[in-house]
């Protein structure tokens, strides 16, 4: 099965590129996997089509942020997480469920299972490298957990 893990943010933007420094973490873990390919993005919307096109599989890690989250919580989700988001208001602004219903409904090959670890954050705001402690604290126990689920446990 062909995998992608995909990390998602801006990692200058501090909390925000959890997701870019979780996919760091496993790349190096999971070098000697074959079947997997590790990548980060900051780009979003329909740019996503492009990088999950043919995968059978995706881990997509990013930052989340909650009304009732705890900085830390780490979430496993699916893409019917963010059914009730779908909207379109201009070309601009595409959304992740919208872009993978637009690229199913094109006939690109979109990955048939798709997971998301999102990380609930604190400070997405402020320019720099570093991230919130309780953040900080979370990137060990998510790249545990995808490591699991890609061995079959989750």
């Amino acid at each position: 099965m062909k995998t992608l893990i995909l990390g998602l943010g801006n990692p200058i933007l501090s909390d925000d590129g959890v997701g870019n420094r979780v996919a760091q973490v496993l790349e190096d873990k999971l070098a000697q996997r074959e079947d997997i390919t590790v990548n980060e993005t900051s780009l979003s919307g329909l740019s996503l089509i492009d990088l999950l096109a043919g995968y059978d599989k995706a881990i997509i890690v990013d930052a989340i942020q909650t009304a009732e989250g705890k900085t830390g919580q780490l979430y496993r989700l699916n893409p019917d997480a963010f059914n009730n988001t779908r909207h379109v208001s201009s070309p601009h602004d595409v959304n992740f469920a919208t872009a993978l219903e637009l690229g199913s409904k094109l006939g690109i090959a979109m990955p048939k299972q798709i997971i998301i670890y999102a990380i609930e954050v604190d400070d997405v705001s402020t320019f720099g490298e570093e991230f919130t402690p309780r953040v900080k604290q979370a990137i060990p126990q998510c790249v545990e957990r995808i490591i699991k689920e890609l061995n079959g446990n989750h």
